[in-house]
């Protein structure tokens, strides 16, 4: 009987340490991912905030692609995704669609944002020393892709209890910093987060340069440690769904196209980019560096705006204070504009009509597209198609170059710079520059001066096409290195950079598929060019002219000197 009491005792004790075990390093690892959980910042008008995975639960209905009745209608209860581990299953959101104009799943959302509250989920790898910060949204509404639900992540490294390096996702590759280069509170990171794709950024200022243009910022709402709650990763029956967390396609056709145009569902963490995510130090060895050098650049290009408008007034104000001087000295003439000097049919006024048709046509060509390489989705099986610029170059967004991929568009490079803004402030200038000028052979001089700036768009144009096929394989991210059918395209668009074709056909899809390219200078690069043209023949033209505007005031002093010198010297021929 003691031995029973001894056995029973011993076992109970047994359960007990080890329940306590258990306890302490589940405790253990919440504790440290608490420690340094983040601070996120988002920009004013973003709509979706981390939540819990229970509102996909809510709203979507499982289904398997080429199946058009739903396995799982919603309410879906967590644990019967665990025997979904194949890919072909997908969540589809019955709140909304993937359309752009389409809104349902975020007005869903914010209509119970208040009850849901905002929750991040944490995987602690003790193995590699690693704690990953892993955030659900309801949708993302981003430039680039346009899909249901969004899964992102950042990751904080510790070498000897002490954080070393921050790694941020971004679209399909990542940043990586030190920790030294981050910005925080305590050991709490702040991640500024961008508005509809959710992609991480490590400063207020970026976005504008470097993989996708994201509008990133520190105006809109804050989430602390304080303000979500924070589960980490271990059974969660959820965890083992391997399908897409949104809509994917309804056929194998649709899922392809879907895939590539962006608009397919992510994979949860421990599927996400063919699994690397949920292996901290794999996905590490994907991720850019980050520098000091590009935050600077970074930080001009996002204030670009607020120089431009002070160098601009500082401009004004020097250029103001030249034509005052100019009044002063020799009148501003009667028209005060020069270029306004048209009356009949004569050189000087044959030039200043050129141009102001020139400044006109500049203007059209601020706001047109100046380069394109459209990528055309074609799967016969689909009855639709889709369309991506896989480039872009025009005068309000800048350069943007994203990859036509199996897996979506992929995001290259971004160069987000406002040139419609340098250019047109040149066209004032050019205006404003020819008050009270007197002679042609000036006013010519400034026409064909603007007129070699308005060529220099399509001279640079064309040299970063030349170079596409050279410099996108050195920049690629990870997951596309391999695929040659994307630099086989690129290096045909920079052997005819002035227009072609070129198609990629698709493997792997059911009755065949292909991604048409075709690319070209857009209307708005040849009308800057033409009004360039314009402006160096007004220019000339004025010069020939040899014409004067108006007489200058200081002339009718100058004159009556002379006179009265001749008079004095007829006099004194007199006397003798």
């Amino acid at each position: 009987m003691n031995k029973k009491i001894i056995i029973i005792t011993l076992v109970i004790g047994l359960l007990v340490i080890g329940s306590s075990y258990i306890g302490t390093v589940s405790a253990a690892d919440q504790d440290l991912a608490e420690k340094y959980a983040p601070i996120l910042y988002f920009v004013n008008g973003e709509k979706c905030y981390p939540v819990n995975v229970s509102y996909a639960f809510q709203t979507c209905e499982l289904y398997e692609i080429g199946n058009p009745t739903p396995r799982l209608t919603s309410p879906i209860n967590a644990s019967q995704l665990t025997k979904d581990t194949l890919d072909t299953y997908y969540l589809d959101n019955t709140q909304g669609t993937v359309q752009v104009d389409d809104n349902g799943i975020e007005n869903d959302y914010q209509s119970k944002m208040a009850t849901l509250g905002y929750k991040v989920y944490a995987h602690v790898d003790t193995t590699s020393n690693i704690i990953q910060y892993w955030f659900f949204y309801a949708f993302n509404g981003g430039d680039l892709n346009h899909h249901e639900s969004d899964w992102e992540m950042i990751q904080v490294v510790l070498s000897g209890e002490q954080p070393t390096q921050v790694m941020f996702s971004q679209h399909y590759a990542g940043q990586t910093a030190t920790w030294s280069q981050v910005e925080k509170e305590g050991n709490h990171v702040k991640v500024y987060v961008a508005r509809g794709s959710h992609a991480n950024y490590i400063k207020p200022y970026s976005g504008k340069i470097g993989l996708a243009s994201d509008t990133v910022g520190d105006n809109g709402k804050v989430l602390r440690p304080t303000d979500y709650t924070i589960e980490v990763l271990a059974d969660q029956p959820w965890l083992a769904f391997a399908g897409r967390w949104g809509w994917a396609g309804a056929n194998q056709s649709a899922a392809a196209e879907a895939a590539i145009l962006g608009e397919a569902g992510p994979n949860g963490p421990m599927f996400r980019e063919d699994g690397t995510m949920w292996q901290p130090l794999s996905w590490a060895g994907s991720l850019q560096p980050a520098n000091d050098t590009v935050f600077i650049l970074e930080w001009f290009v996002y204030n670009f705006v607020m120089l431009f408008f002070l160098v601009t007034l500082l401009s004004l104000l020097l250029l103001g204070f030249f034509i005052y001087r100019r009044h002063k000295k020799h009148g501003l003439g009667p028209r005060k504009l020069s270029l306004f000097y048209i009356d009949g049919v004569n050189a000087k006024s044959i030039g200043n009509i050129l141009c102001i048709v020139a400044i006109i046509v500049a203007i059209i060509g601020l706001f047109l597209p100046w380069y394109t390489v459209t990528a055309n989705v074609s799967i016969p099986s689909y009855q639709e198609t889709g369309t991506f610029n896989a480039v872009s170059i025009d005068g309000i967004n800048g350069i943007q170059i994203r990859l036509p991929d199996r897996s979506g568009p992929v995001p290259l490079g971004t160069f987000a710079l406002p040139f419609y803004l340098i250019l047109g402030i040149g066209l004032v200038f050019l205006v404003l520059s020819t008050i009270g000028i007197s002679q042609s052979k000036k006013l010519g001089k400034k026409y064909i001066l603007r007129g070699i700036r308005l060529l220099v768009p399509f001279i640079l144009i064309f040299i970063f096409v030349l170079a596409l096929g050279s410099v996108i394989p050195q920049f690629a991210p990870v997951n596309i290195k391999g695929n040659t059918d994307v630099f086989s395209a690129m290096n045909a668009v920079s052997a005819a950079p002035f227009n072609g074709q070129y198609t990629v056909q698709l493997s792997g899809v059911d009755g065949g598929g292909s991604v048409h390219l075709q690319w070209g200078f857009g209307i708005g690069v040849y009308l800057l060019m033409f009004a360039g043209i314009l402006l160096i023949m007004a220019g000339l033209i004025e010069i020939s002219a040899h014409a004067k505007f108006f007489e200058e005031k200081e002339t009718f002093p100058i004159l009556k000197e002379k006179q009265k010198k001749q008079e004095e010297v007829n006099e004194a021929k007199k006397e003798k």
